[in-house]
């Protein structure tokens, strides 16, 4: 038998305040959820004793970037919900993980992960959290299956958006809202990048640069945004970048649509399908407004934050979480599909650059107040540890 030495108390005291928590998610496809996982990874130095894992059914961009931080990732393989062996054999191995590691609480990202792993999370008498990041209805075949398949200690919310849409599938589960931390990257070193992301992409110093950054997926409004920007054809001094790449065939498709309407709207020449990219700060340091149009609501948008760090106003659709991060003092909030109500706020916007700098500062100063690292990963922490310690209750 090995002679196991006794350890110093003061390692025992040490370990027992650290907590240990293992978000899971699918990882095959990168948007906001994503984004979110990679910064509670790049942060948890703000938060050592809150030591975050991650397991994960798809090997990508996410398992790359959590790698690189340097936090423990665990693959626990591929699920296709059509085939049921994959489920099983998923479920097997995030019982050995919970089995061979000492978590003190499992966080389930989405509903897709919710209804995949939560019963192995409940089997094995960890606490259970649901990540709520979009508002949730219950109706869908997904939601219904998470409402039947595990009922969470506690449901985690992005926005009071989605908190109040938590009891449609869990109305007697407690509901704690969180925003995202942020890293607060200086935009200013950033602004060196200026001249060469804009000769990269073809687009004169001085014209004004309209960005979205998003998945390709309908209800972000990139259509939306180009039906007003053919509104605006016959202005020459903008440019309008779109970022980010399709992740699977339907959205391959919508793509290819996207540049059709580009052409007929005569805009080709000026628009930019820049494809997904990595280093959206320094992109962000080179445009001067965002618009994303949203035609349903988001639960939080990290690329929000992003663009408020790079001190540009916002545009997007007056719905969901965007209430709770864009007003009037840093952004236009436009009514949902009012075509008019975009235009105006674009030209407004194109009209005015004094304007779009003091939105942008105001923008600047709102992100801090709602993201700031340190406040939001102790918030996380406290959270979760009272869950571990068995003090909190139902809402």
């Amino acid at each position: 038998m090995a002679n196991l030495a006794a350890p110093a108390p003061g390692a025992v005291a040490n370990f027992a305040k650290r907590l240990r928590v293992l978000h899971v998610n699918s990882g095959n496809l990168y948007g906001g959820v994503e984004t979110i996982l990679a910064t509670l990874a790049r942060l948890r130095h703000l938060c050592p004793s809150m030591e975050p894992s991650f397991a994960l059914c798809h090997e990508g961009r996410l398992s790359r970037e959590l790698t690189a931080t340097g936090a423990p990732v665990h693959l626990i393989g591929q699920v296709r919900v059509r085939h049921p062996l994959t489920v099983w054999r998923a479920r097997r191995r995030m019982r050995e993980l919970l089995r061979r590691e000492r978590f003190d609480a499992v966080i389930c990202h989405m509903s897709w992960t919710e209804a995949v792993f939560g019963p192995v999370v409940r089997s094995s008498q960890i606490p259970l959290v649901f990540y709520v990041h979009n508002r949730v209805e219950g109706r869908n075949w997904l939601e219904r299956w998470a409402r039947f398949a595990a009922r969470p200690d506690l449901a985690l919310c992005v926005s009071h958006d989605t908190a109040r849409t938590c009891p449609s599938m869990y109305p007697t589960v407690r509901r704690e809202v969180i925003y995202s931390p942020m890293p607060m990257i200086q935009s200013q070193p950033l602004d060196q990048e200026r001249p060469h992301v804009r000769a990269e992409l073809q687009t004169s110093e001085h014209a004004t640069v309209l960005l979205q950054v998003s998945r390709m997926e309908a209800w972000k409004g990139h259509a939306f945004l180009l039906e007003a920007l053919g509104r605006l054809e016959k202005r020459s001094d903008w440019v309008c970048w779109i970022v980010g790449g399709p992740q699977t065939p339907a959205e391959r498709i919508y793509a290819e649509g996207l540049k059709a309407q580009a052409v007929r709207l005569g805009i080709a020449d000026r628009v930019r399908f820049a494809g997904e990219r990595t280093d959206v700060a320094r992109v962000m340091a080179a445009a001067d407004v965002l618009c994303q149009p949203n035609r349903s609501t988001e639960g939080f948008s990290i690329v929000f934050m992003e663009a408020f760090l790079a001190s540009l106003p916002i545009v997007t659709s007056a719905l969901g979480g965007a209430l709770e991060m864009v007003d009037d003092s840093c952004g236009r909030l436009i009514p949902l599909d009012d075509m008019d109500a975009l235009t105006a706020a674009l030209r407004e916007l194109l009209d005015k650059p004094d304007l779009r700098k003091a939105l942008g500062r105001s923008g600047y100063n709102r992100v801090h107040q709602l993201c700031d690292p340190a406040t939001q990963m102790s918030k996380l922490k406290g959270v979760l540890a009272g869950l571990a310690n068995g003090k909190l209750g139902s809402h």
